[in-house]
């Protein structure tokens, strides 16, 4: 019986690397010359700090550019409030990773209300789809791709 997971993984060491290439321009560019301005990446999160809430801003956009360049989805990105301390402002960025138990469970009941001919299951932070046909799992992932989940999604381990 054919299957495929829907997962939503993202490559930590792509995030690492456009982390540094954020650090890397801040320090080149006129706009931030003399100005305490940091990134920060710790685990799953990313720390913006400058000295006003435009300079975090731009920060996050500059961030966004070097993620996208690197092929990481910015949907990954829940974006904190900025948060005043003294002098600086500082932004927390986390990176969401896996598919939580309340999205899991939309996202089969989404299936099962398209009346396609699969079978969705929870697995831990990833679903497994399966059905009779292969057509029938293209379906659903074309049903998937379209619908309007603010989840980056990945299909894989697709079996015949």
């Amino acid at each position: 019986m054919p299957t495929f997971d829907v997962v939503s993984e993202v490559d930590l060491h792509e995030v690492s690397n456009a982390v540094d290439q954020t650090r890397r321009e801040v320090e080149s560019r006129f706009d931030f010359r003399g100005i305490d301005a940091r990134v920060a990446l710790n685990d799953d999160e990313v720390k913006l700090t400058a000295q006003s809430d435009f300079q975090v801003d731009q920060l996050l956009d500059i961030l966004r550019t070097k993620l996208a360049k690197r092929g990481v989805d910015i949907g990954i990105l829940e974006v904190g409030e900025a948060e005043p301390s003294g002098k600086t402002v500082s932004r927390t960025v986390k990176i969401r990773q896996g598919i939580d138990s309340l999205l899991a469970k939309k996202i089969v009941k989404m299936i099962k209300d398209e009346k396609l001919k699969v079978q969705a299951a929870i697995q831990g932070e990833k679903i497994r789809v399966s059905g009779k046909k292969r057509d029938d799992l293209q379906a659903a992932i074309a049903f998937l791709k379209d619908s309007d989940i603010d989840m980056p999604l990945q299909f894989n381990n697709f079996r015949d």
